[in-house]
């Protein structure tokens, strides 16, 4: 079945390029669109949807708000094969974007600039569909590095007081993790088969009561696992 993509950017223009890429694949469909947060979740209410691509800076309600609720399950909409609703992707025009930062931390699972090669794009859209997380982009990590150490500790954020029941293993996988390894990568270098870590992965996520590894990577930076310009590319 395809993936049913929803595109939320108030530029009509920037709209009609993704859509004709999108609807380019055999595997995914583009089923509705909106010009702002608030339009995007009237129409996420009324139709299924498993991946909403998510400009962040828009009039009326911004993706960051938009977000929020539709990971928080207020937007309705749930998508085949999206346990609890539809992943988001945001996408920007800016490298280091304070409001894709929040946007991750409202839920988001992933990061993206709009000028990215049509390929990286759909294969992040193909990684969230499936479960996964886009966390590996250098844009990323230079932007968990430029805003973490300025936001206040949230101690209280779901999976913090989950770190001490990790294992020294699942630590050294969360730690991998958190610098953007995909589980293959981590695989070859602790010596693991993927499946191994992948079963470390979901344990780490079970743990910490984290949706995906995209809230792994920013508690990991929060809780002072991962110091901002430590490790990773």
């Amino acid at each position: 079945m395809a993936i049913r993509v929803m595109l939320v950017d108030d530029q009509a223009l920037l709209r009609t390029g993704f859509r004709m890429v999108l609807q380019a694949q055999p595997d995914m469909e583009v089923v509705a669109e909106a010009g702002d947060g608030a339009e995007a979740l009237e129409v996420l209410r009324a139709t299924r949807v498993d991946v909403v691509l998510m400009d962040v800076r828009m009039p009326r309600m911004d993706g960051v708000e938009a977000t929020r609720k539709i990971c928080g399950g207020e937007a309705g909409g749930r998508g085949e094969g999206v346990e609890g609703g539809p992943r988001v992707l945001i996408l920007t025009t800016f490298d280091l974007d304070e409001y894709a930062f929040s946007a991750l931390k409202a839920g988001a699972s992933g990061f993206m600039l709009k000028d990215v090669p049509p390929s990286e794009l759909l294969g992040a859209i193909r990684a969230v569909h499936s479960g996964d997380a886009v966390v590996a982009p250098s844009t990323t990590r230079r932007l968990l590095d430029r805003f973490t150490p300025m936001l206040p500790s949230t101690a209280a954020q779901p999976g913090a007081e989950g770190i001490g029941r990790l294992t020294e293993r699942e630590r050294e996988v969360l730690l991998l993790v958190a610098q953007g390894l995909s589980n293959g990568e981590i695989a070859r270098k602790l010596v693991l088969s993927e499946a191994t870590v992948k079963t470390h992965v979901g344990r780490i996520l079970t743990k910490l009561d984290l949706r995906d590894r995209v809230q792994a990577v920013v508690l990991a930076y929060e809780t002072g696992l991962v110091r901002a310009g430590s490790g990773g590319s």
